[in-house]
């Protein structure tokens, strides 16, 4: 769906370190999609970031995110779908084994987070709509991303972000004198 990859590629290294880092294995898939394809803006919203670059490091992003959202002071009786059952915690982490680490995010502060421990073993994929509400989805993170650009409501009711035809890649500039490229995937028939 996303095309001819156009990505950073593989770096092993590059990935050891950020998962020695976070104390966990991100999963193969997203970090097959990252490789191919990151870092890259999907259909003008969506960031996927690499974790070997120096600009739109995927290490960084999700250091920077971990720390925001490790404090803010969840409400969790006016919250839904809290996922503190489902990770076995009292408290809710991020960026660590035992929580939540941010993978992908939106302009429109959307975020996808992966759970590397949960205590069913089945759901991995959380997401967070609204500033107030978690969804868990049973899936990988690459079915995640697919069925979303299917434009499916993954985020929440009505969160639907559908556009029609092939799906719009920007390039991400690694320098400030960049001019970003635009391309598509494939056809999709829609």
């Amino acid at each position: 769906m996303l095309g001819e990859p156009r990505g950073h590629g593989e770096d092993a290294a590059a990935w050891a370190r950020l998962e020695s880092g976070l104390g966990c294995e991100l999963p193969a898939d997203f970090k097959r999609v990252s490789e191919l394809h990151a870092p890259v803006e999907i259909n003008g919203h969506m960031s996927l970031h690499h974790p070997a670059t120096r600009r739109w490091n995927l290490a960084e992003w999700i250091s920077g995110m971990a720390e925001a959202f490790g404090e803010v002071e969840w409400d969790w009786e006016f919250m839904a779908g809290d996922p503190r059952p489902a990770l076995g915690a009292s408290e809710l982490t991020f960026g660590a084994p035992g929580g939540l680490v941010p993978v992908l995010g939106t302009d429109r502060g959307e975020m996808v987070f992966f759970a590397p421990q949960v205590v069913d073993g089945a759901g991995q994929v959380f997401c967070l709509w609204d500033d107030d509400e978690f969804y868990r989805h049973d899936m990988s993170l690459s079915e995640w991303l697919y069925r979303y650009l299917l434009g499916e409501d993954l985020f929440g009711p009505n969160s639907a972000a559908f556009y029609p035809g092939p799906v719009k890649l920007r390039s991400l500039p690694m320098f400030h004198e960049d001019t970003p490229t635009v391309w598509y995937g494939p056809e999709r028939g829609m």
